[in-house]
């Protein structure tokens, strides 16, 4: 698996796939090929979603002069891709073909990939927690083990990113960018006060606010850290603030909680997917809520055990979920879905607590199904905003304009 500098990544929304992956790719392509005119097509999910989700601008603001197309074709290695073509005198000089895989990370076709970042030698969470117990390692420790001293550096610089997120989101009002008028709220769930609140409800309030922030945020093209993804960016942030400010946690205890949901992201990522357009929402919100599970577990110093648990339970009943945003917008549904996973983490960690010696499904095997759900569901269930929630309200809205 790869180090976690390649799972965290700090950029600006509003998708890691959709924008952080083609403006890589476009770097990459404008280096190798200056002073040309260019051309990209984009395919599948980039090209039905592309549009709400900056893929064109991102590339636009990249390339100079571009010539973006769009085609609604599938190639079969993977539905986020994109051809780059360049051109000098009306010839053809250029071509490179790139899938956006996920989480900002891409793949030339043609091309190796950069091993050196695959720094762990386990596979399963099966065989990282066997090597723990066999050297008394938390996870913390084994990602120290593997990474060495300087990750907690790394780690802090995310933790940061992640604080001024929500920050910054909390003090935001208005509407979001885009044709949906989609009103900011974390401001005003932050600051509604209910008369004799108990704390139940004000813990739902305060973390969904804090997750409506970060969404919020990355919605409008602000800088969020993708945890896994940039869709996904509010659930784990959300979750740690509130135990950071609830519970006093130091911001050395929060980046160990960091380290410790970042073997669970990893394991997701490589064993199945963290892309919405390869296998829907559960892919995305789904490991962002076995993360925060995971992180908030070891914040209460819970067993290798009880983390993989709570891990498993968070991503299981996200088992089937769609991606289907409306209007290709990061917004309707991603928001409040984030604020909703949130909860569901700090729910599954309770869980898990009490129940671990009774389980009977571990994480690996629920990495694996949530990977053939995803294959098994439709492509119109999968970020084309072709299916779902995204043909219903467009139906009643969008087509007005």
């Amino acid at each position: 698996m790869q180090s976690l500098r390649a799972l965290y990544k700090i950029g600006h929304g509003p998708s890691s796939s959709h924008t952080m992956g083609p403006k890589i790719a476009a770097e990459i392509f404008l280096n190798r090929y200056p002073n040309h005119a260019y051309e990209v097509v984009l395919y599948g999910s980039l090209s039905l979603t592309g549009k709400g989700h900056l893929t064109d601008w991102i590339i636009e603001q990249t390339l100079p002069g571009v010539k973006v197309r769009f085609s609604s074709d599938f190639l079969p290695a993977h539905p986020n891709a994109l051809d780059f073509i360049s051109y000098q005198d009306h010839q053809q000089v250029g071509f490179m073909r790139v899938y956006s895989v996920g989480g900002g990370d891409i793949v030339i076709e043609g091309e190796p990939s950069d091993e050196s970042s695959f720094v762990y030698p386990h596979r399963s969470f099966r065989d990282i927690k066997a090597y723990c117990e066999t050297n008394k390692l938390t996870l913390y420790d084994y990602v120290k083990h593997i990474e060495g001293e300087d990750i907690d550096g790394f780690l802090h610089t995310i933790w940061r990113a992640m604080k001024a997120s929500i920050e910054r989101g909390l003090q935001h009002e208005g509407l979001l960018p885009g044709r949906l008028k989609v009103k900011r709220k974390a401001h005003e769930l932050y600051h509604k006060v209910m008369k004799n609140e108990v704390q139940e409800i004000k813990e739902s309030r305060l973390v969904s606010a804090y997750a409506f922030a970060v969404n919020e945020e990355n919605a409008a093209g602000g800088v969020i850290v993708t945890a896994p993804t940039c869709g996904a960016s509010g659930t784990m942030p959300a979750v740690l603030y509130y135990m950071q400010e609830r519970h006093h946690f130091s911001d050395q205890q929060i980046v160990k909680a960091l380290a410790t949901a970042g073997i669970i992201g990893n394991l997701i990522k490589h064993n199945a997917s963290i892309s919405g357009a390869e296998a829907g929402c559960q892919a995305e919100v789904g490991s962002a809520c076995s993360m925060a599970a995971a992180a908030h577990a070891s914040l209460f110093k819970l067993s290798l055990d009880q983390i993989e648990y709570a891990a498993e339970i968070a991503l299981e009943h996200h088992l089937g979920l769609t991606c289907d945003p409306i209007g290709g917008y990061v917004q309707i549904p991603c928001i409040e879905r984030n604020a909703v996973a949130a909860m569901r983490a700090i729910h599954a960690c309770g869980l898990a607590y009490f129940l671990s010696d009774s389980r009977k499904i571990d994480l690996d095997t629920i990495i694996q199904t949530m990977y053939e759900t995803g294959k098994d569901m439709p492509a119109n269930y999968r970020e084309t905003s072709c299916g779902g929630l995204a043909i219903y309200y467009q139906d009643k809205e969008i087509t007005k304009e």
